[in-house]
Order: C-alpha cells, then sequence, then structure tokens
C-alpha cells in the first residue's frame, strides 16, 4: 500500500469534519490500490484528529488486516463489495450528514431539482431497499454493501454517473475514482439534499428540472465534449 495514497485516506477523512459532514465518528473514508488490491481505512471509532497514515487499517479485498493493530472500520465489509463490484472506483466515502440522512430515513430518492445537482449526479440520487431480519442477523455490513449493488444493477445505473446511494432507515456512501472526488460527491450530495428540502419549503410542488437542462449541465462536466474547468 503506497504512502502517498494512505495519507490522502487521512486528509480526506478529516475533511468531512471541516466540510461539517459528520460529528462525532459517524464516518468514514477509505481507498483502494487496484495494483495490490488492498483497501485502507479509518479504524473504527477513532477520533479523526488521532489518525495518521500508521493508525489505518490496511485490508484485501477478502476482509482479511494486512497492516494495523487497530480494528478496521465496522462499514468494512460494505465498502469493500463496493469495491469488488465498481472496478472503476478508487475510493468510498459514509457518512450521516444530516439532509442527506434525512432522505435515506424517510426513504425518499432525492431527485434533480435544478443544475447544481446535475453537476454532479446523473439523475436522481437511488434509495436502496431495507434490509431483510435474515441479512441484519448474518452479515449486516455486507448485506449493506450487496443491497447497493443489487440496486445499481436492476435500475442499470453506472456508478461513475450516479456516484452516491442513499440506504433506507441509513445514510448516504459516495464514492470516486480517488479520496478527494469521493468526499467531493458527499459534500456535493449533502448540499443538493439541503438546497431540495429548502425549495420544497418555498415550493412544495415543484417538480424535477427539466432533461433537457440535466443533460447540458452533467455533460459539460462529465461528457466526452466537456468543456467545464481547465485541461
Amino acid at each position: 500500500m503506497k504512502q502517498e495514497l494512505k495519507q490522502q485516506v487521512v486528509e480526506a477523512n478529516q475533511r468531512l469534519v471541516s466540510s461539517g459532514l459528520v460529528a462525532l465518528t459517524w464516518g468514514n473514508v477509505s481507498a483502494i490500490d487496484r495494483e495490490s488490491g488492498l483497501v485502507a481505512i479509518k479504524p473504527s471509532g477513532v477520533d479523526y484528529a488521532a489518525l495518521t497514515p500508521e493508525n489505518l487499517v490496511v485490508v484485501n479485498l477478502a476482509g482479511e488486516v494486512v497492516e494495523g493493530d487497530l480494528r478496521p472500520s465496522s462499514d468494512t465489509k460494505t465498502h469493500l463489495e463496493l469495491y469488488r463490484s465498481f472496478p472503476n472506483i478508487g475510493a468510498v466515502v459514509h457518512t450521516h450528514s444530516s439532509c442527506a440522512t434525512a432522505f435515506s430515513q424517510a426513504g425518499v430518492a432525492l431527485p434533480c431539482l435544478g443544475t447544481t445537482h446535475a453537476d454532479h449526479f446523473y439523475g436522481d440520487v437511488p434509495v436502496a431497499r431495507a434490509l431483510t431480519p435474515e441479512e441484519v442477523e448474518s452479515d449486516y455490513e455486507h448485506a449493506t454493501g450487496v443491497s447497493i449493488v443489487e440496486l445499481f444493477q436492476q435500475q442499470n445505473l453506472n456508478p461513475l454517473e450516479m456516484p452516491a446511494v442513499l440506504l433506507k432507515h441509513h445514510a448516504p456512501f459516495t464514492w470516486g475514482k480517488d479520496p478527494v472526488k469521493a468526499v467531493d460527491n458527499s459534500i456535493a450530495l449533502e448540499m443538493c439534499a439541503k438546497m431540495a428540502l429548502m425549495t420544497w419549503q418555498l415550493q412544495p410542488d415543484a417538480g424535477e428540472m427539466p432533461r433537457h437542462i440535466l443533460e447540458k449541465h452533467y455533460q459539460r462536466k462529465h461528457g466526452k465534449d466537456a468543456y467545464y474547468g481547465q485541461n
């Protein structure tokens, strides 16, 4: 596991705090080194300020600890299922940010109401189903990952175009090509959820943005002829 990647994971976890996405220790960031198949993740319950590259936990895709003396995040099995199923992602983030978690708890997909949303997410951010009693009892965290992957397969969603999901009764996960981008997507998700709630306060009947505007904003930033930003 490259030291540089470990440092990125530390900084990404600490950025959850500075961005206001977590309280207490309610969140975690991991990243995968695809060459080695190893994943660095925040240790369970450790304060973000105390994180260092040395006290991160490194596991393989089977969940076996290969570096570190601490227990990995309790969400590790969910992260690993996403890495196994979505081979083009490089980092995963889980938070309990308040507005996105409200949508999760309500089991309501986050609709694309405006261009801010369309700049980051190619359509409505979906809700993964609640887990069954058997899934919770047998292997809760693994089943959480399975429910996300199942949703993306059923709805034929591209995880690179929709780098976020809301877990019913739980909270959001996001991902990206690297830890910076994955946290960016968590920040964007929370802001879009907050804006949606405020929009409905002002106009309860506000509907989704027209598809042609969504297409323009998403494609100008992410499409093959994208022109947002610098080369």
